[in-house]
């Protein structure tokens, strides 16, 4: 405020309607757009993004609100000062309905030097919590209202006003007599003698309680969406990492550590989610044997992210341990039922399991809830008949059986986890793969076999993550 303006303000003339109803309406059409964005639910509030937004839309009404009581402040002027003997304002009374909306409207005060009186508005009783017919507190008797931590502060603001004329901008809390804690914002300046000296202080204090709030609420919220997208892009690059740790490192076709059998050809690919960018608990595996034989495998640990890629490279270190150890495809099943059924958490997993014998081209192999295995030759593909068996950690003890296939030079063999082809998508999905025969039966090697079925269904919009091994038998 320019330092000539007069300390007595009673004579300003509230400013023309026109133009400050015209804000107002402006104000209120804006305020009921974002309120009914607020209210009809189109801000998704069950994720951490979601609660971000809706508490923007809370601080934007908070402000728009402001900003009308304001407006209309503007266009009424100001209350006039309470006399130390006048009783409560009727239209500020507790229970009428404006009563709580002039918490957050502007009050005014002034303080003077020469006679150490203090005249303050309506409003600013209002915001202190103070009986309109208690007298005004002096300088001196104003920090006792303010809380102990900001006293300090507001003593600092008032002296550089009053000794060196500063203006005052700052905020610090006040305690109502009803306990309750406010935060007001306090902007004043001096208002000089014709001699330059301070002959009083005016002020205008705001209660911020609300908006503060809103504001606080909105970093929170941000903070935590923030951490939150720290944490999911750390767990994902774990599970990335432990995945390509554990998943064989294929780059084309399957080169066995000592040169594996010569009448298999194996590849494999890893399709990720359309819709999620969790790496799920799908595996495939080749393992060469001591015997000659291979062991072939691809599973789905239910769930995702690091916790579930972990899992299953424990499940899928189970399974390699176990088949090192002789075990056969249907009791690998069971132990690995076992093992799940045994686990500190809960979990389902599926699984197909082969042992694939070179010399007499013989396929023994176990499931567990889990997509047979299909049989591709001479252009034409079926589906094997799978043998019983329940989804891994669904009950204790239960048992796997076996079937046995001989297969036929020029074979191939295609294991795929059920985000491939979805089962709830039915018989159709299923012909749609198996409908790639003729095609399988012109490429050259396994590798090229893949590329087809990732050309195929690369695109599909899937819900989990999907992986396919094929072998092709020479």
């Amino acid at each position: 405020m320019p330092s000539h303006v007069s300390a007595d303000r009673s004579a300003t003339q509230p400013p023309q309607r026109g133009p400050v109803d015209a804000l107002i309406s402006q104000t209120r059409r804006l305020l009921g757009d974002v309120d009914a964005v607020r209210r009809e639910g189109l801000v998704d509030d069950s994720d951490p993004e979601g609660r971000w937004q809706r508490a923007l839309c809370d601080l934007a009404v908070h402000q728009l609100n402001d900003l009308d009581e304001h407006l209309a402040q503007l266009r009424d002027g100001p209350e006039p000062a309470v006399p130390e003997t006048a009783p409560p304002s009727p239209r500020t009374a507790p229970g009428d309905p404006r009563h709580e909306s002039l918490l957050s409207r502007v009050g005014s005060a002034e303080w003077n030097l020469l006679t150490d009186e203090a005249t303050w508005s309506g409003e600013l009783y209002q915001i202190l919590g103070r009986d309109p017919a208690a007298p005004p507190l002096t300088l001196d008797e104003l920090p006792a209202l303010v809380h102990e931590d900001d006293q300090a502060g507001l003593t600092a603001m008032v002296t550089d006003c009053l000794i060196d004329g500063k203006p005052i901008d700052g905020e610090f809390r006040i305690v109502r007599p009803d306990g309750g804690l406010r935060t007001v914002h306090m902007m004043g300046e001096p208002v000089l003698d014709s001699d330059g000296t301070t002959a009083s202080m005016w002020a205008v204090l705001r209660d911020v309680s609300e908006l503060r709030r809103s504001q606080r609420a909105v970093s929170e919220t941000r903070d935590s969406l923030q951490r939150q997208r720290h944490i999911a892009q750390t767990e994902h690059r774990l599970a990335v990492e432990l995945q390509e740790a554990v998943l064989p490192p294929w780059r084309g076709a399957l080169r066995f550590p000592h040169g594996g059998p010569e009448t298999l050809d194996l590849a494999a690919h890893y399709l990720p989610s359309s819709e999620s960018a969790l790496i799920g608990g799908d595996w495939f595996d080749a393992l060469e044997l001591s015997d000659g034989q291979s062991l072939l495998s691809v599973g789905d640990l239910t769930g995702q992210g690091v916790t579930v890629t972990s899992g299953m490279a424990m499940l899928l270190g189970a399974l390699r341990g176990m088949a090192v150890a002789g075990a056969e495809p249907g009791q690998l099943m069971g132990l690995l039922n076992q093992l799940l059924d045994a686990s500190v958490q809960p979990t389902l997993a599926s699984a197909v399991c082969c042992r694939y014998t070179p010399g007499t081209r013989t396929l023994v192999w176990a499931q567990a809830g889990h997509p047979a295995p299909l049989l591709f030759r001479s252009g034409t593909g079926c589906v094997l008949a799978p043998p019983p068996g329940v989804l891994l950690g669904a009950t204790s003890g239960a048992t796997y059986e076996q079937a046995e296939e001989t297969l036929e030079p020029g074979d191939l063999l295609l294991l795929h986890t059920d985000g491939l082809v979805p089962r709830h998508t039915g018989a159709a999905a299923q012909h749609r793969l198996l409908a790639l025969a003729p095609r399988f039966a012109e490429a050259r090697t396994a590798q090229d076999c893949v590329r087809t079925v990732v050309e195929e269904f690369g695109e599909t919009q899937r819900e989990d993550d999907a992986c396919v091994l094929i072998a092709r038998i020479y």
